[in-house]
């Protein structure tokens, strides 16, 4: 069916505008008009929707997603199909994605890094306790809400422990850039297998790229598997460059036990003294923990204190005005 503004699915559910568009499928804002509140509304392509495993895929999303509920991950209401168009209704969160926010800063402050990467763990400690594997951790997927709050999104290449897997002989599921050795060798997830990915993206914060950059995705597989990570400049400061590193072990028994051992380490960690950041494309230094609790960053919004529970050491998160999605 042909999807537009005032499309309703489900009889309840209402089309407002287009948000975003994958290859999958495409997200929308609209409206529950039965509880009357703002749901975002994701909808599988008709291409997709034909796809057996993609509509698997489609399904394990809202099956998994569905029975998390943590301020850390984006809420999952309703999953349905109208007209042969599947849809799932999902929390409207307002903010942007980490990949916007890593475009435009190119590099983030350390104790920033580190207040994102605890938001981030507390939802997947969930998602594992659960028995479930997010498989494709990735700045995309984490939305970042006002005051460096993060939900955890797309559960779309999830695996709960008790599902069997929708990947196919010689095929590996979830983006490479961000995928562990051990699933680019076609084994099982494991709680580790997300740390992993989290280290990723913390190297690729402090570091404005990727350790593992190739044309083709499955080199960059191969690479995952082969090659040694990179150094990180001599501005990282020692405890980031020594958590990143622990992150990025070939072997996933030697990276933190879990996401709450992650969590209590980095509460551990000390900013006041950290070596200085590499500055961004315009050649400002990115926002530093010693600044004034008032003071304003460069993107001339004021810091807030975050609740020490999550927030590391010498860490005062900026509310960015957060965008739309």
């Amino acid at each position: 069916m042909t999807l537009h503004a005032g499309t309703t699915l489900g009889g309840r559910y209402v089309l407002r505008s287009l948000l975003a568009v994958g290859g999958m499928g495409e997200v929308w804002r609209g409206e529950d008009s039965e509880l009357d509140r703002p749901v975002a509304i994701k909808v599988l392509k008709e291409h997709a929707a034909a796809n057996e495993t993609f509509l698997k895929r489609f399904h394990n999303e809202a099956r998994n997603a569905a029975g998390l509920l943590h301020d850390n991950i984006a809420q999952v209401y309703d999953y349905g199909d109208h007209d042969d168009t599947a849809y799932l209704v999902m929390e409207l969160v307002e903010g942007e994605s980490l990949a916007t926010i890593l475009e435009r800063e190119r590099t983030l402050a350390e104790p920033r890094l580190a207040h994102l990467m605890v938001e981030t763990a507390r939802g997947l400690a969930v998602a594992h306790d659960a028995g479930i594997m997010h498989r494709d951790i990735k700045p995309g997927n984490l939305l970042v809400r006002e005051g460096d709050r993060v939900k955890i999104t797309d559960f779309g290449v999830s695996r709960s422990m008790d599902q069997t897997t929708l990947t196919q002989t010689g095929m590996v599921m979830g983006t490479a850039q961000y995928l562990a050795p051990e699933m680019a060798l076609g084994k099982p997830a494991t709680p580790a297998s997300d740390l992993y990915a989290l280290g990723i993206i913390a190297y690729e914060s402090v570091n404005g790229k990727r350790p593992f950059t190739a044309p083709a995705a499955v080199d960059i597989a191969i690479a995952h598997v082969n090659e040694a990570v990179p150094p990180l400049p001599a501005t990282v400061s020692d405890p980031m460059n020594a958590l990143i590193m622990d992150l990025l072990e070939k072997n996933p028994k030697k990276r933190p036990r879990d996401a709450r051992a992650l969590i209590e380490r980095i509460r551990t960690l000390d900013f006041s003294d950290s070596a200085p950041h590499a500055t961004t494309a315009e050649g400002a230094s990115p926002a530093t923990a010693s600044a004034p609790e008032t003071g304003r960053t460069r993107s001339g919004s004021t810091r807030r204190a975050m609740p020490p529970s999550i927030a590391p050491r010498s860490y005062r998160p900026r509310p960015d005005t957060p965008r739309r999605r």
